[in-house]
């Protein structure tokens, strides 16, 4: 479990700390229903979530704000889940910059990866339409 503040970005005043249960198997951090709810966080669309026992269900997204550890996002998105379920999802984390530490049941900071803005600075694009990269030519790249 991992302590959390999350809010409501359009009234940042609504702030609550939680408890959530690291979930890589999870694509979407997920609150109570009642919770978004109480922080008057709307939702902005439904989408088919695959549950763990296997059943696929409907489910409202809204955004909240969220704080962990000092890492914090301005958005994130948040499934309307049932009562009791704290999760905190895949794409929150990433958003974060943070991963998860099984051995010290923890979170710990990430780099982040920019590999196609690197590799595309290193190539020379040509009027005739070639790349050179270390002084070869290549054809047109696609990305």
């Amino acid at each position: 479990m991992v302590k959390a503040f999350v809010w409501n970005p359009q009234n940042s005043e609504k702030r609550v700390s939680i408890e959530l249960g690291v979930d890589i198997g999870a694509t979407y951090t997920t609150l109570p229903a009642s919770l978004l709810e109480k922080l008057g966080v709307k939702p902005v669309r439904s989408i088919r979530v695959r549950l763990a026992d296997n059943r696929v269900v409907e489910r409202f997204v809204g955004e909240v704000g969220i704080e962990i550890e000092g890492y914090s996002a301005s958005a994130t998105p948040v499934i309307f889940g049932d009562e009791g379920v704290y999760l905190l999802g895949s794409v929150t984390m990433e958003q974060l910059g943070l991963v998860p530490d099984p051995i010290n049941k923890r979170l710990r900071p990430i780099e982040a990866l920019l590999f196609k803005a690197m590799a595309q600075s290193l190539y020379t694009l040509h009027s005739t339409g070639f790349y050179t990269y270390q002084h070869k030519v290549y054809p047109k790249l696609r990305w």
